[in-house]
């Protein structure tokens, strides 16, 4: 399979207006890469990244920025996305579904919608029901890369899925369950998405940082658990990291790397592994004949019709 490189390609990334995926999207445009990004809003720091990128260039040979309002709870507002963005680019290469919060009080565990005095915004009438922050950390990523996925498998083509997860994937805590769960379901699909890139040629990998300098710790729910002597990595580091997910030969196939700080804010330093998932696997699975014969059939549908979204 060629080298995948992002210059020349065309993205969609949701939460680039700040944060992680805005630090990503900045190293995506400097290479060469146009993105659009979905977003409720842009922190003065995207705003000036589209200045700097106008959609359309001034000159052909140089990548756009392209913001398109979005709440990636909304399933129609995704598909709004999606079209926005196959109506802005000749094609989309690479999805980053990279919107995601931090079990904010307005959708927590511990505060159950409905009672009098919550904080929670979740309705108890929505049918089907979904809390908000499972909707933004689990449902979107999935619908985002069906929507891709079909996409890629229909017209044939080798793209790319990166995702932002979390140590929280893989370690747990009483105080934000809906947090860890959901990031926990978020590499569960990483990792059944691992054959794309052999079968179809679609490269998936995820990043797992912890202890990143982004908006999100400005908030006051989230500013009372950060320690003051604890060091905490800059967005530009996970970002070269998810560069590296999309281009080095060494992942595509559903890895999940590992990023975050060590030792103390004097001397700092930084953890990089790929998590050891297979370790969890049991030494030996029965029963599974007839659900590989049936993975099989899936793989030859998706290679001759694609899937029809």
């Amino acid at each position: 399979m060629a080298p995948y490189h992002v210059a020349g390609k065309y993205a969609v990334a949701t939460g680039g207006g700040s944060g992680i995926t805005l630090a990503f999207v900045k190293l995506l445009l400097s290479k060469g890469c146009s993105v659009i990004v979905g977003d409720l809003q842009l922190q003065p720091a995207a705003e000036q990244l589209a200045a700097e990128y106008p959609h359309p260039s001034i000159d052909s040979s140089k990548p756009s920025f392209v913001f398109h309002k979005t709440d990636v709870r909304s399933w129609p507002q995704l598909s709004q996305l999606w079209k926005k963005a196959l109506s802005t680019f000749p094609r989309v290469d690479l999805v980053v579904p990279g919107a995601g919060v931090f079990e904010p009080p307005a959708s927590s565990f511990w505060n159950p919608p409905g009672v009098d005095g919550s904080p929670s915004e979740d309705s108890t009438e929505c049918d089907p029901g979904v809390y908000s922050t499972i909707g933004t950390n689990l449902l979107h990523p999935i619908r985002l890369s069906q929507l891709a996925i079909g996409y890629w498998t229909t017209n044939k083509m080798e793209a790319c899925l990166i995702f932002i997860g979390s140590i929280a994937g893989y370690t747990a805590t009483a105080g934000t369950p809906f947090y860890y769960s959901s990031k926990a379901g978020l590499h569960a699909f990483v990792r059944s998405l691992n054959s794309l890139r052999k079968r179809l040629g679609i490269r998936v990998s995820c990043i797992a940082p912890h202890h990143i300098r982004t908006p999100l710790w400005e908030q006051p729910y989230c500013k009372i658990m950060l320690s003051p002597d604890e060091p905490m990595l800059e967005p530009e580091v996970i970002a070269e990291k998810m560069l590296e997910l999309c281009e080095n030969e060494e992942y595509g196939d559903g890895n999940i790397l590992e990023v975050m700080p060590l030792g103390t804010i004097e001397e700092p330093r930084t953890s990089i592994r790929q998590v050891p998932y297979e370790l969890l696997l049991p030494e030996a699975v029965t029963g599974l004949r007839g659900v590989f014969a049936e993975e099989e059939k899936l793989w030859q549908r998706l290679q001759t019709e694609g899937m029809q979204t």
